[in-house]
């Protein structure tokens, strides 16, 4: 099958101010057609913006074109792109007798401090994976002449959540690991030197080489390869990456399938990243994994972190293994097949489970920092609840924290003053007219929005913290208020000080953590 030419990336400038002259935005697309629809579109439904897009103005005509990749007339089209027919020329577009295609997907895209971009991809790959095309609709002749196992999406739910999860510290270099459409090298590009993409699919670097090129942002380095293949020997001070993460029996598509055993993809790109990244530097990633019988799946991931690096592992959601089948059948559009068909390969995913002896796949992503640690903290823990995007500032701040825990001693803990994290609130809880509480709550409402029982001298702890006194001083006050021995408390409530500091409900003062 061939493969049809995409885009020149020489028109992009001019495209890009076309479409910001049309309020051809993710604000425009939203005001224009609503929270519903543009919600809707995201599930592949079209059917509302279509009747949101019905007067023919020129951002009208630019959604219908591009975002529900409809035919438009020419004149319409002309009327919302004046240089129609450079970007015919350049291949963004293609007549068909008196209506004008889009070739490719563009998105726009809510870029990082208000920015306009947009994600170029496969047509119908914006969101819903490989299952949407050829299934009706705008998406009937989705990227045609394209093998389906070579489509490359366009910025989804992943996407954003990584976005949201990656620390944005200035750094000299960043690798974006399987770029797909450039989602996480247009924001790498924003506070990193220098950034390098890779890619085993050679049209999804030319995809993110226009994605790049259309949202203003400076070139990449685009490589081809597997995994760190393409970068050997060198280092980075971030490397973040939305892998082929789906456990599959097979590699069918290169966007989601890694081509290997089990997780072992996942796995090799943890266990190799600290060969990639300079002292201090991030590698963060979004990941599903195995859970086996016999072993924790908190004790499985620890043993995938290199040596001298701490990390923070975060489950938010589990699948047994047919929920997890139907769900990639689907995407893959394998419940479109017939039924034999689609009997025969969700039995091919329930023989590997079997025989792998997993019984549950979680999601989540993993964050390790090249700390250098003799004794390095690896935190895997499962937290389904609502969290605070972007939660990139609160992840470089927990590893702060581990270096601060660290460094300090339980003396050089007393010796520390403290203040109440941002926005946290205590709660009593108790039966009514009951003299005190049976217990406090600390909640915060930032970050990961944890909570945290404490017990009286805890609160009170907390409710003191505002930088002026040392915790020692704290607790010697408390002790007399509560006729305990300051002796034995000082002994016991570093412990409590340290699970307060780490989960971000008090924050060290005067402190500055070690650079990146």
């Amino acid at each position: 099958m061939s493969t049809p030419l995409l885009p020149a990336a020489r028109t992009a400038e001019a495209l890009r101010a076309d479409l910001r002259a049309a309020a051809f935005t993710a604000d425009g697309c939203l005001d224009l057609l609503g929270a519903a629809a543009w919600a809707a579109l995201s599930r592949a439904e079209t059917v509302p913006a279509l009747r949101a897009t019905r007067g023919g103005s020129p951002l009208e005509t630019l959604v219908r074109l591009f975002l529900l990749q409809r035919p438009v007339p020419y004149d319409r089209a002309r009327a919302a792109l004046p240089r129609i027919e450079e970007y015919a020329a350049d291949g963004w577009l293609e007549r068909d007798g008196d209506d004008v295609r889009a070739t490719v997907d563009v998105r726009p895209y809510a870029g990082d401090d208000g920015a306009d971009w947009w994600v170029v991809s496969d047509l119908g790959c914006a969101v819903g994976g490989a299952g949407g095309i050829g299934a009706g609709g705008p998406q009937e002749a989705g990227a045609p002449g394209v093998d389906r196992a070579d489509l490359v999406l366009g910025v989804g739910g992943a996407s954003t959540t990584l976005a949201g999860l990656t620390v944005r510290e200035p750094v000299g270099s960043a690798l974006d690991l399987g770029t797909g459409s450039g989602v996480q090298a247009l924001h790498a590009a924003r506070h990193a030197t220098r950034v390098t993409a890779t890619d085993v699919n050679p049209r999804a670097l030319r995809f993110a080489a226009l994605t790049l090129a259309l949202s203003g942002a400076r070139e990449p380095d685009l490589r081809e390869g597997s995994l760190f293949e393409p970068v050997a020997d060198e280092r980075y001070d971030l490397i973040v990456s939305n892998p082929p993460f789906v456990i599959s029996p097979g590699g069918r598509f290169t966007y989601r399938d890694g081509g290997m055993a089990g997780d072992d993809l996942c796995r090799t790109l943890v266990r190799q990243s600290a060969d990639h990244l300079n002292d201090g530097g991030y590698c963060q990633l979004l990941a599903n994994w195995q859970h086996t019988e016999g072993q924790d799946w908190r004790e499985r991931l620890a043993s995938w972190i290199p040596r001298g690096c701490d990390a923070w592992i975060v489950q938010r959601e589990v699948q047994d293994v047919t929920q997890y089948a139907e769900l990639w059948l689907r995407d893959g559009g394998d419940h479109r097949t017939d039924p034999a068909t689609y009997a025969a390969r969700y039995d091919a995913w329930l023989d590997e489970f079997e025989q792998r002896k997993v019984n549950g796949i979680g999601f989540g992503w993993i964050t390790l920092r090249k700390s250098g640690a003799e004794q390095p903290v690896i935190t895997a823990e499962e937290w389904p609840h609502p969290v605070e995007q972007p939660l990139g500032p609160h992840i470089a701040g927990w590893f702060a924290r581990q270096d601060f825990l660290r460094t300090h001693d339980d003396a050089a803990l007393l010796g520390s003053r403290f203040t109440l994290g941002a926005e946290v609130v205590q709660e009593q809880v108790g039966l009514p007219g009951a003299e005190d509480p049976e217990h406090v709550v600390l909640r915060a409402a930032r970050g990961m929005r944890r909570a945290t029982k404490v017990d009286t001298v805890g609160a009170g702890f907390a409710g003191v913290c505002d930088g002026t006194l040392t915790a020692g001083r704290i607790v010697d006050a408390i002790a007399q208020l509560l006729g305990e021995d300051p002796v034995v408390l000082r002994d016991r409530t570093p412990e409590s000080i340290r699970l307060l500091v780490e989960q971000g409900f008090l924050d060290p003062v005067d402190w500055t953590p070690r650079p990146v």
